[in-house]
């Protein structure tokens, strides 16, 4: 039985989602339209019309799954890659990492360094990337296929599905637990019957922007962009009074194996973890877009957001060292603390579109991993079986085991040198062709990407054996086997200076370019000596 507390937090709860879902569902002129139906009146015939799947628009669900777009399809310039982008990475998480970077125990100035060049080269990387899409007109983990096989491709197209997944569940989960926490400080009350309210509106948002597909997903997203943008601003404003500048300049200067450590630690966390699906956002791209554009306004997009919030999250951590602690174990919660008591519902649409938007990406993007990984289910059902292992596991760790930060950073590190490895390789690919790629060859393994290509799967495996062994976890119990290496390199073992480096992401990203370089560049001049 709910408390009367927590009814009037459902009803709270109903109330600020079902307007949050109206403004980003749907097209702005049938605003009015929603909120002044009548209760127990009926739609009007002009809402009903407009609420029409056809023409194309972005309430019609998405056809296109991981086959090449039809040069009529093809549309846009790069300049909108920037919505996607900025509105996948406008998150609470930006302010949080402010506190993880600094408990690597590296200075203010250290940690902007790190995370200046953590970000923009990590997105960098998902800029060059996204040129593939642009160039092949299909989704990432297709495009792969190039360097894999086609056969061959579905080890790395389960690398990134699992990336996918892990994030959008991450990502939902502490949507979930915000709305919980603002809800309590506002009094309204969080506890059972808000988190579960909470979790079918965000679940809905998701899932149903990932099944719905990509023209709805722009949307949602170029909304979110402009929301989340304006009230950060106002976050900011509201926050500066609580930064000391004298207590932050001098927080002390760390190793140089700290420094190391911060900063893969926030490559990972950033566009590490958005390599596998940069191609996906792009492939609608018309072929003779600027290439230039395309890198431009991927890095940009994603990196400005989270360098923004980075650097203030920087300045609020290193003013307090148990804020930073709290913000450190609960982000939301202790960033709510700071504020009054009028900022907290902006403060929550801030906090939950921004993990909405990541959420979204990446369950677009996991469903296309899915179906390149040789599952065949039409793209829409592909993102909907996502889902429900989503929202199966945000509702396991929310109310059956809470405790999964810890776990979830081992998971970063570990899948972290999986998907470096990928990366390094596919890059090394790219680098190499002169010529787009073939479209009916990306689906023919008899066609000159062939079926499967052993020395770029043998890079991956070996370059991720190079890369646990030069890392360690000490997040979960079930990953301590990991560091390996550390002593036979003479590092210092699992408990030397550089045990928490993690060099390992860095390796298993170098080598794997590298080795691709060397040894496949004939085989990329064969594949392009080919006639169609």
């Amino acid at each position: 039985m709910l408390s009367s507390q927590d009814r009037r937090g459902v009803g709270a709860t109903l109330n600020c989602f079902l307007n949050v879902f109206a403004v980003l569902i749907l097209p702005p002129k049938i605003w009015p339209t929603i909120f002044d139906v009548p209760p127990g009146g009926r739609v009007s015939d002009e809402l009903s019309e407009l609420l029409g799947t056809g023409g194309g628009g972005a309430l019609r669900v998405e056809e296109n799954g991981i086959n090449v777009i039809d040069e009529s399809q093809r549309k846009g310039h790069p300049r909108e890659l920037f919505w996607p982008w900025f509105g996948a990475n406008i998150s609470v998480l930006g302010l949080g990492y402010g506190s993880y970077v600094l408990g690597f125990g590296i200075s203010f100035w250290q940690a902007v360094v790190v995370g200046l060049v953590g970000i923009t080269v990590s997105f960098l990387l998902c800029g060059i990337i996204a040129t593939a899409g642009k160039r092949g007109s299909a989704p990432t983990m297709v495009l792969s296929r190039a360097a894999f096989g086609i056969r061959g491709n579905r080890l790395p197209s389960a690398i990134s599905w699992l990336l996918c997944v892990g994030w959008e569940t991450a990502l939902m989960v502490i949507a979930v637990l915000a709305t919980s926490t603002v809800f309590t400080r506002l009094g309204w009350g969080g506890g059972t019957g808000v988190k579960v309210v909470a979790l079918v509106v965000i679940g809905a948002l998701i899932v149903g922007g990932g099944v719905m597909g990509f023209d709805l997903i722009m949307r949602m997203q170029a909304i979110i962009t402009v929301i989340t943008g304006v009230l950060s601003v106002f976050f900011i404003v509201l926050t500066f009074k609580h930064i000391s500048w004298h207590v932050v300049s001098h927080v002390h200067s760390g190793s140089a194996q700290s420094l190391i450590g911060a900063l893969v630690f926030v490559m990972t966390g950033f566009g590490l973890g958005w390599v596998n699906a940069a191609a996906d956002y792009s492939r609608y791209l018309p072929r003779n877009s600027s290439t230039k554009g395309v890198v431009w306004w991927t890095t940009f997009g994603s990196s400005i957001a989270p360098l923004v919030l980075l650097f203030f999250g920087l300045l609020i951590a290193g003013s307090s060292s148990s804020l930073s602690s709290e913000i450190g174990n609960n982000p939301v919660g202790a960033l709510t603390n700071l504020l009054p008591t009028w900022f907290l519902v902006p403060f929550a649409i801030v906090a939950i579109l921004g993990l909405v938007g990541g959420a979204v990406l990446d369950i677009y993007s996991s469903g296309l991993s899915l179906l390149s990984a040789g599952i065949r289910i039409p793209r829409y059902a592909a993102a909907g079986v996502d889902g429900v292992i989503m929202v199966g596991g945000t509702i396991y760790i929310v109310f059956v085991n809470g405790n999964f930060l810890n776990s979830f950073e081992g998971f970063l590190i570990t899948v972290g040198v999986l998907i470096a490895a990928w990366c390094g390789v596919f890059l090394g690919d790219l680098v190499l062709r002169r010529k787009d790629y073939s479209d009916a060859d990306l689906f023919n393994g008899a066609g000159r990407y062939g079926d499967v290509r052993l020395v770029p799967i043998l890079t991956i495996i070996a370059t991720s054996f190079v890369g646990w062994g030069l890392v360690t976890n000490s997040y979960a119990s079930w990953l301590t086997w990991q560091g390996y290496l550390l002593k036979p390199f003479d590092l210092g073992g699992k408990t030397g200076a550089w045990a928490y480096a993690n060099l390992g992401v860095l390796a298993a990203l170098a080598l794997s370019f590298v080795v691709t370089l060397i040894f496949d560049r004939q085989s990329v001049l064969t594949q392009e000596s080919m006639s169609e």
